[in-house]
């Protein structure tokens, strides 16, 4: 251990190097480890070359960790054992390396990944892969959206004929990410796409039988399901509901889709289809991820501390109808934020703005009813939140930016939130 500095010489020497997703590429010691004809991987990686068991990989811009973790809960509510961490956070499960420990070998891992993580892989090679969706992010970080989905890609690296993949079936980015990847792939669709494996039809989340019949089906950009809809075996289309999405105990409609994708990940791993009901509604909400924290001064108030860009934010405002009074701001990651003024539905009464990002939000959002910026502390903003509110409105923490310019992390500010809508100081 060498703390304070970086021996290069030292580094340069190792047999292997593991380096940590927050450091960037253009760090100079990583500039002077390529300057040495260096390289090195990320922890999934190293902890790939240890893992024992099959492994099911989840990415995407948003839904990763709701959808990993869920996830991993329908496994087990099929009676499976299952390892759950990666990027996942630690409160919901440790680094992919210390599943590498786990004894005994559980039936699955289940690892979320980041692009940052991806983007140093080399033979990381999941049983099922998983993309939740695609949209611009880390722009503070990647030059372009373009550079940010080509790490993405390298989820479909070292796809074999025998790969499973779970794509978002109403994201054309998605689908482009994936190109002519080998392996067989199934689709979800929250928008009812019933040539999917996975559909939220009408009110109801609905999975296609057949499932263990189409797995490995060749390498075949469609295989899986014709284009009729129908099962590849030919045989007419069989539908198993799942539950109504009312029932679903998660606000949001984008988390239909988080949902489809889970179950249709749990049905392709092994878990029985008939139970995938009962684990659906026994999956208690995330933390600070459209959470539902508190009723103080006759307000509704919930927590999306985790909507940390703009695509995360708007998701949240097509899910709430409102009324609603909408708190965001944060440090700027350099996204175009033009699409949340389309996001502004008449059931927003207002929009308060924090933070170092809020002068550029309030030119984006100019003509916006009641949009105002907190040139101040965040319990000011939320302050001015709950004064802008009317009894029953809902109060909604969706900041559509990282949290570095005021808190540690997206939990600190998370937790603050909370503190301040259940009445505290």
């Amino acid at each position: 251990m060498e703390l304070g500095g970086h021996d290069l010489e030292r580094l340069a020497r190792s047999d292997t190097l593991v380096v940590s997703p927050g450091i960037p590429p253009n760090a100079p010691v990583l500039q002077a480890l390529r300057a040495r004809g260096r390289r090195w991987v990320s922890e999934p990686e190293f902890a790939f070359r240890f893992l024992a068991g099959p492994l099911i990989a989840v990415t995407g811009t948003n839904g990763k960790t709701t959808t990993a973790a869920l996830t991993a809960h329908l496994l087990r509510h099929g009676g499976l054992q299952v390892g759950l961490g990666g990027n996942i956070g630690a409160a919901f499960g440790p680094p992919a390396s210390g599943l590498a420990l786990m004894e005994p070998v559980p039936d699955w891992f289940v690892v979320e990944v980041s692009s940052f993580q991806l983007a140093d892989i080399v033979d990381f090679s999941p049983t099922i892969g998983v993309v939740t969706n695609l949209a611009p992010d880390h722009l503070d970080r990647y030059e372009s959206v373009e550079a940010y989905y080509s790490d993405k890609a390298r989820l479909f690296d070292n796809a074999t004929p025998s790969s499973r993949w779970v794509l978002n079936g109403d994201d054309t980015a998605v689908e482009e990410l994936a190109g002519d990847a080998s392996g067989t792939r199934f689709r979800f669709s929250a928008a009812g796409d019933l040539e999917a494996d996975a559909v939220l039809q009408g009110a109801a989340l609905m999975l296609r039988g057949g499932l263990d019949d189409t797995a490995g089906q060749g390498d075949s950009p469609t295989a899986g399901h014709s284009r009729t809809g129908e099962p590849a075996h030919g045989s007419a289309a069989r539908w198993t509901r799942l539950l109504l999405r009312d029932d679903l105990p998660l606000l949001g409609r984008h988390n239909a889709a988080n949902a489809l994708s889970a179950a249709l990940t749990a049905a392709l791993a092994g878990a029985p289809v008939a139970g995938l009901p009962e684990g659906m509604l026994s999956f208690p909400p995330l933390p600070h991820r459209l959470e539902p924290v508190g009723t103080a001064y006759g307000l509704h108030w919930v927590n999306d501390s985790k909507a940390t860009n703009v695509s995360a934010t708007v998701s949240a405002l097509e899910s709430l109808e409102g009324p609603l009074v909408l708190l965001m701001g944060g440090k700027d990651k350099g996204e175009d934020l033009r699409s949340l003024k389309v996001a502004m539905h008449p059931g927003v009464r207002g929009v308060v703005l924090y933070g170092e990002a809020r002068a550029r939000m309030h030119a984006a959002l100019a003509g916006t009813p009641n949009l105002r910026s907190v040139d101040g502390s965040f319990e000011e903003a939320v302050t001015a939140a709950r004064e802008m509110a009317e009894p029953g409105d809902l109060v909604l923490l969706s900041p559509a930016c990282s949290s570095f310019d005021m808190f540690e992390n997206y939990e600190a500010r998370g937790r603050r939130f909370t503190v301040l809508a259940r009445g505290g100081s």
